[in-house]
């Protein structure tokens, strides 16, 4: 019999120490909520100002324990993500607005880190990434995105889609297999 040797996992936020104020919870987890956000609406000011409103929202649960932030928040910004698009959904059925933003599909998430061919390689693959997860159901899409990019465990993802773990890995695994079969084509 073969034995595997155990992988070595990513840290969760679970294992992540508990932020000393919400402040600091807020400054942590703001770049993860833009990109959910971004991937969600596909608007860069959309995101910014969904993410803007989740955190304002965020101020008044101060009194939380700090392990309920971050369930509180990813709920709230799900929340506010789902009524946007559903407001501009709405917007463009029955106005047809020709003022309506275009698709910004050139965001550029250079990182001052890596070297330029690294850099665009990194780009290439985040494109590539969030058009295959737009191709995706709304809520796969969230699944995928708090499981597996921001690195929630179940019960925190579970908590906030407001449904049960199993519906959580259901989603995930069909993610999974669509990502999958999407970007194997596309290579």
């Amino acid at each position: 019999m073969l034995v595997s040797p155990s992988l070595p996992t990513l840290p969760t936020e679970a294992d992540a120490p508990l932020p000393v104020s919400l402040d600091a919870f807020l400054a942590g987890i703001g770049p993860r909520a833009f990109r959910f956000a971004e991937a969600g609406l596909r608007q860069r000011d959309d995101a910014l100002d969904a993410v803007q409103d989740s955190m304002l929202r965020m101020l008044s649960y101060r009194d939380k324990p700090a392990a309920e932030w971050a369930p509180l928040f990813w709920s709230i910004l799900r929340r506010r993500v789902v009524d946007l698009q559903r407001r501009r959904g709405f917007r463009l059925r029955f106005w047809r607005s020709s003022d309506a933003p275009a698709e910004d599909h050139n965001i550029d998430w250079a990182d001052s880190a890596p070297g330029p061919a690294q850099a665009h390689e990194q780009r290439d693959q985040y494109t590539r990434l969030v058009a295959a997860l737009r191709q995706l159901p709304a809520r796969q899409r969230e699944a995928f995105t708090l499981r597996v990019l921001q690195q929630l465990d179940g019960a925190t993802t579970a908590r906030a889609m407001g449904c049960s773990e199993g519906a959580v890995k259901t989603h995930l695994s069909r993610a999974r297999a669509a990502l999958q079969q999407h970007l194997e084509i596309e290579l």
